[in-house]
C-alpha cells in the first residue's frame, strides 16, 4: 500500500495577453511537494486551448523548448498530481480537457470524491465514455452535463456541487473564465491573489502566489464559487455554511509547505506548536533534538525550544529524491530511504537523540532511520511524532484506503517502539490537535475515526482499473 499526499492546482487570469504558461510553470514548481507523479498545463489563447502533460516532475516534463511552444494567453490552469483515485498513467494526468456543445473546459482537481464510483456508474449507464480512471474526469462529466441546461458555466458548477460528495478544490477554465471552487467542508486549501499588473492567481497554497509575485488576497471559502473574467471577480456563496468546516489537519502537520499560511494559520507555527506540545506531553532526558527532513524540522525546533535540549542537524536530505511518504511501492521506498537521508555522525555519535517525525504509517521508514542513526553512533534514540497514530482510512485525498498496513492498528505504542528499534516513542495526543490551528474546524478522521461524510462502499484507489480489467477479461 502506498501512502502519499495531495495534488496541487494553479490558475491564472490575465487582463491582457502574456506568458501565462510561464506563470503556471513557476507556480507548479512551488507546489511540487504536493505531487510528484505527473503534471500538466493548459493555456487559453482567445478560446484556443494548448496543453502539455506528462509523467514526472515539473522540471522534467516542462523544458524550455516545451514552454516556448505555448502561446501568449489570458488564462491558464496547471496541476501537479499524486492521485488517490486512478493509477499513474498518462491518461490520468491533469488538467483534464472536455469539448462540449457549449464550449471547452479544463479541470484541475485536488481531493477525492467519496461518491465517485456511483456517479461514474450512473454516467456510464447514460452513455458517457471515460478515457481515464481518475475521479477528476467524473467531475468534468458532471459539470459538462449540467452545463447543457445551465445558463452559465458558474451555474453548471454550482449544480454539479450539489451532486459531488467528499473533498474537492478545483480550478476550472472555460473559453472566457477562470473558476475556483472549494467543497462545502473545505477539506483542501485554496486561495487567490493578484499581481501588480492586475493578473489574478489561484493556488492550492499561498507559497504559490509568492512564487509569481502575487499578493495574497484571501482563502476561497468552503462552498464558494469564485469566477474571474474581464468584468472582475464574482463570488457565489450560496453553498457556503451548508456543511461543517473540516479542513484536513494533516495539511498543517505534513502536506503544506512551512512558508504557507492556510486559513490564517502559519504552517510553520503550527508545526512548532506540535513540537512544543510533544515536549510537554512526552519529555525525555537527551542531548540533542533532530528532525526528519522536511516536515519534521519545524516540530523539532519547537520541541527543542520547549525542552531546552539543543537542536541539531542530525539527518541530511538528498533534495533530488522524492518523498518516501509518496513512493510507488515498498521496494522503491526502502531504496529511496537508503539514498535519501544520511546521518551526520558528528552530531549524533555518543548522544541521546530525540528524533521528531510527522507520522509512522507502516514503520518501515522509521526503522530504517533508526538503524542509520545507530550506525552513526547514537547512544539512545527517542522518537516523537507530531501527529496522533494513524488508525483509520482516509476518503478525502490522503491515500490510506485500508487499516491493513497501518502499524498502529495492530500494535501498541510499546510494541511499535520495539519493532522500529527506539528506546521510547511518543505521539501527539489527539486532544492537542486543536491547539495546532487554534480551533476545532478540521478533519482528523484518519486519527479519530469520526468522518464528516458517509463512508463509501468501495474505497480502493484502483477501483476503476480493476473494473476495466474485469470487463476486458469477459470479452
Amino acid at each position: 500500500m502506498s501512502i502519499h499526499e495531495e495534488c496541487g492546482v494553479f490558475g491564472v487570469f490575465s487582463p491582457r495577453q502574456e506568458d501565462v504558461a510561464g506563470l503556471v510553470y513557476y507556480g507548479l514548481f512551488s507546489l511540487q511537494h504536493r505531487g510528484q507523479e505527473s503534471c500538466g498545463i493548459v493555456v487559453n489563447d482567445d478560446g484556443v486551448f494548448t496543453s502539455h502533460k506528462g509523467l514526472g516532475l515539473v522540471g522534467e516534463v516542462f523544458t524550455q523548448e516545451t514552454l516556448q511552444k505555448f502561446p501568449q494567453g489570458e488564462l491558464a490552469v496547471g496541476h501537479v498530481r499524486y492521485g488517490t483515485t486512478g493509477g499513474n498513467h498518462l491518461s490520468n494526468c491533469q488538467p483534464i480537457q472536455v469539448n462540449h456543445l457549449k464550449g471547452k473546459l479544463a479541470v484541475a482537481h485536488n481531493g477525492n470524491l467519496s461518491n465517485a464510483l456511483p456517479l461514474r456508474q450512473e454516467l456510464e449507464l447514460s452513455g458517457a465514455i471515460f478515457h481515464s480512471t481518475s475521479d477528476t474526469e467524473t467531475i468534468a462529466y458532471v459539470i459538462t452535463r449540467e452545463r447543457i441546461a445551465a445558463p452559465s458555466i458558474q451555474e453548471a458548477v454550482g449544480r454539479a456541487m450539489d451532486r459531488l460528495e467528499g473533498a474537492y478544490s478545483l480550478v476550472l477554465m472555460s473559453s472566457t473564465k477562470l473558476i475556483a471552487v472549494r467543497d462545502p467542508h473545505g477539506f483542501r486549501p485554496l486561495c487567490y491573489g493578484q499581481m501588480e499588473n492586475g493578473t489574478y492567481v489561484v493556488s492550492s497554497e499561498s507559497c504559490g502566489l509568492r512564487a509569481v509575485g502575487a499578493s495574497f488576497i484571501r482563502d476561497v471559502l468552503p462552498g464558494e464559487i469564485l469566477t474571474f473574467d474581464r468584468e472582475g471577480v464574482h463570488s457565489d456563496q450560496r453553498r457556503c455554511n451548508t456543511a461543517p468546516h473540516k479542513l484536513c489537519i494533516f495539511e498543517h502537520i505534513y502536506f503544506a509547505r512551512p512558508d504557507s499560511v492556510i486559513e490564517g494559520v502559519s504552517v510553520h507555527d503550527a508545526r512548532m506548536r506540535a513540537g512544543d506540545l510533544l515536549a510537554k506531553t512526552h519529555p525525555v532526558d537527551a542531548d540533542i533534538v533532530i528532525g526528519v527532513p522536511d516536515s519534521g524540522l519545524d516540530a523539532a525546533m519547537g520541541y527543542s525550544r520547549a525542552s531546552g535540549i539543543p537542536y541539531g542537524i542530525g539527518l541530511i536530505k538528498n533534495k533530488y529524491i522524492g518523498r518516501t511518504f509518496i513512493s510507488p511501492g515498498q521496494d522503491h521506498r526502502v531504496d529511496q530511504v537508503r539514498i535519501k537521508l544520511s546521518p551526520v555522525e558528528s552530531e549524533v555519535q555518543g548522544k541521546r537523540v530525540v528524533m521528531i517525525d510527522d507520522s509512522i504509517v507502516r514503520g518501515t521508514t522509521s526503522a530504517r532511520l533508526v538503524r542509520l542513526l545507530r550506525s552513526a553512533g547514537a547512544k539512545e534514540i527517542h522518537m516523537r511524532i507530531s501527529a496522533p497514530p494513524f488508525l483509520n482510512p482516509c476518503y478525502y485525498g490522503t491515500d490510506i484506503d485500508s487499516r491493513d498496513h497501518l502499524i498502529a492498528c495492530h500494535h501498541s505504542v510499546e510494541e511499535i517502539a520495539e519493532i522500529i528499534g527506539v528506546d521510547s516513542l511518543g505521539y501527539l495526543p489527539l486532544e492537542n490537535l486543536k491547539d495546532l490551528c487554534g480551533n476545532s474546524d478540521y478533519c482528523c478522521a484518519c486519527f479519530s475515526g469520526l468522518y464528516p461524510t458517509a463512508i463509501p462502499e468501495d474505497t480502493r484507489k484502483d477501483q476503476f482499473e480493476e473494473k476495466l480489467s474485469v470487463a476486458k477479461g469477459k470479452k
